[in-house]
């Protein structure tokens, strides 16, 4: 009888405790959020097309941005990493795509094509991200963007044109989504730059 009785009260201590470490395995699931960068609309100027082709290569960036989750700086030397706040794919790939549809969009160029697609071009423009991130600091919270490009003749291998962007952009807001609107106007901003700044590049050294 004593053997009964324990074993049935062992039994009924490990349903307590599988039960008891279920709920708590239920209570911890976190999902992740998701975020992309959108691309507003650019209605072509109508300017007369440059008789360029450009080729969009790759844009790099550090390990961090090579990875998908938001990124925020507490310090000039400290950084961490949201584990469920995370961007729909690494943002260094989503800025090369973007870059691309901005400069088409614009329709300056006789053609926009991503260097990895094989396809023949007049000009390599690279790109390199530094920084997209959320800041914190004594005023209060902000978005940084810092973004570098470079073109290259196609011709002589050389660098004839580079840029450099760099803002931080205010928060309306304390939550991860009121960040991830302001990197977007960064970037959005940025884009426009570069496009302008090659526009007016090959007014001033159209192609021979």
């Amino acid at each position: 009888m004593r053997n009964a009785r324990t074993t049935w009260s062992l039994a009924v201590l490990a349903g307590v405790v599988a039960g008891a470490l279920g709920a708590a395995g239920c209570g911890s699931v976190r999902p992740s959020k998701y975020y992309s960068m959108e691309l507003p609309d650019a209605a072509a100027t109508g300017a007369a097309p440059l008789n360029v082709s450009l080729l969009v290569g790759r844009v790099s960036a550090p390990q961090l941005y090579r990875d998908d989750r938001l990124i925020y700086r507490t310090s000039n030397t400290q950084v961490g990493a949201y584990e469920y706040h995370r961007w729909a794919e690494p943002p260094a790939a989503m800025i090369e795509a973007m870059l691309v549809r901005r400069l088409r969009a614009g329709g300056r160029f006789r053609s926009v094509q991503s260097l990895a697609s094989n396809a023949r071009g007049d000009y390599i423009l690279r790109g390199r991200l530094h920084h997209l991130e959320e800041v914190t600091n004594g005023t209060g919270v902000s978005a940084r963007v810092a973004l570098e490009v470079e073109l290259f003749e196609r011709g002589s291998g050389g660098a004839v044109w580079t840029h450099f962007y760099s803002a931080d952009e205010p928060v309306s807001g304390k939550e991860v989504p009121a960040v991830v609107e302001a990197l977007n106007r960064g970037i959005h901003k940025g884009l426009d730059q570069i496009s302008a700044g090659l526009e007016d590049y090959f007014a001033k050294h159209p192609p021979k």
